[in-house]
């Protein structure tokens, strides 16, 4: 039996050319790809992961709310960065976004991203 799988895109440059949604609601759950700040053509706010962090945000949230779901909605998040010292910052950008529904969280730092201008990722995992 195959499940009720409805999708979402946000028109992102990967999207299409890489094969995958922006997000996806399935049996009750919604999961949004990585979410970063990715613009047309340039990265938004290069050099400021907080700024970026919270474009990532608006990405991810419009997603949810093309889903039926919304910010009390998020159960999980992962956040991706290149650079431990911006962890502080964005941690303080994910309360602003989080802080009334706060979901379990997972920060790790990592090598790089797809475009070496982009300092977070962030992925959202919701029920609806």
């Amino acid at each position: 039996m195959t499940a009720d799988v409805t999708r979402t895109w946000s028109g992102g440059p990967w999207e299409q050319g890489y094969g995958y949604c922006r997000a996806l609601r399935s049996a009750g759950l919604v999961f949004v790809s990585g979410c970063t700040a990715a613009g047309d053509p340039a990265v938004l706010d290069a050099g400021d992961a907080a700024a970026q962090f919270e474009v990532a945000a608006r990405t991810a949230l419009a997603a949810l709310a093309d889903l039926g779901a919304g910010v009390a909605d998020v159960v999980r998040t992962r956040i991706y960065l290149v650079d431990r010292a911006d962890a502080d910052a964005v941690g303080a950008a994910h309360q602003r976004v989080f802080g009334s529904h706060p979901p379990a969280a997972t920060m790790v730092v990592v090598a790089g991203l797809i475009d070496t201008r982009m300092r977070v990722e962030l992925e959202v995992e919701a029920t609806s």
